[in-house]
């Protein structure tokens, strides 16, 4: 059997368990990843204690079905470019998007990074960067030659204030002119209220950062440009679930204050 690995992190650094969870299980019908079932079965960590809707786990595989499409895309129209996976956590999209000419970067916290050593290995176009987002030192590590850059938020920005959030989009504006970033976001009423749902409440994770109107950023800085706004419930693949996610998924369709709850936004820096 294999040695399990004993987890100690920070509130906020425990939510990465959350979308491995996630992505771990077998009967979703949008994503199942082989690899985070791996981690999970080698962590030694009791996860009933996050107690994950099923509906959680819903929308963390239609939120990684979406960024996993948007970052193929992108390497369909720009091949050998470069990915930038900010709060990467353990995911393991660099696995699943893999078009063999990709530059990959992954950054997350020193104690996470650590952790994701004992089960990702680095190469010549796979990079992990242990330091935290909001200490902005780190782009100078990326090397990108000036080659096309994407950059994936995943789960991240709505735990930064928005002072951060907006220092971070600013130096990666400066330093990848032109770059693109995808990332989901939360309203302000949303993220005045996340704080209640359970699995949050049972990691003392805190939230800081929401956004009503996506084309904010757009006066942040000359050439910042939204390019989607994407909602959970107008995935296509929403026919795969049950009569009655299909049914409160159309009706929080119906609302914009709902749909724009928690959303995905794609913009050009």
């Amino acid at each position: 059997m294999a040695t399990r690995t004993k987890v100690t992190l920070t509130p906020e650094q425990e939510t990465l368990l959350i979308t491995l969870y996630a992505k771990a299980q077998p009967g979703n019908p949008l994503l199942f990843d082989a690899k985070a079932q791996d981690i999970l079965n080698r962590v030694d960590y009791d996860f009933a204690r996050l107690r994950v809707p099923y509906k959680t786990v819903v929308l963390i595989c239609q939120r990684a079905k979406k960024l996993d499409m948007v970052t193929r895309d992108f390497l369909g129209e720009h091949p050998g470019a470069v990915v930038l996976q900010l709060g990467c956590g353990l995911d393991s999209r660099f696995l699943r998007v893999d078009d063999g000419l990709v530059d990959w970067y992954d950054l997350d916290m020193p104690p996470v990074v650590e952790l994701r050593h004992r089960f990702y290995t680095e190469s010549q176009r796979y990079h992990m960067i242990a330091a935290s987002v909001t200490d902005l030192d780190w782009v100078n590590t990326v090397a990108s030659g000036g080659r096309p850059v994407l950059v994936v938020a995943e789960g991240l920005l709505m735990y930064l204030d928005e002072e951060d959030v907006r220092r971070l989009v600013l130096r990666l504006h400066e330093a990848f002119p032109g770059c693109r970033m995808i990332a989901d976001v939360f309203s302000r009423l949303a993220a005045r209220s996340a704080t209640k749902h359970p699995s949050l409440k049972s990691t003392g994770a805190t939230i800081g950062w929401g956004m009503d109107d996506a084309r904010e950023l757009e006066a942040w800085a000359p050439g910042v440009r939204l390019l989607e706004e994407w909602y959970f419930s107008d995935d296509p693949d929403l026919a795969r679930l049950s009569l009655g996610y299909r049914m409160a998924y159309r009706l929080a369709g119906a609302f914009k204050i709902v749909q724009r709850a928690h959303r995905i936004v794609y913009y050009q820096l």
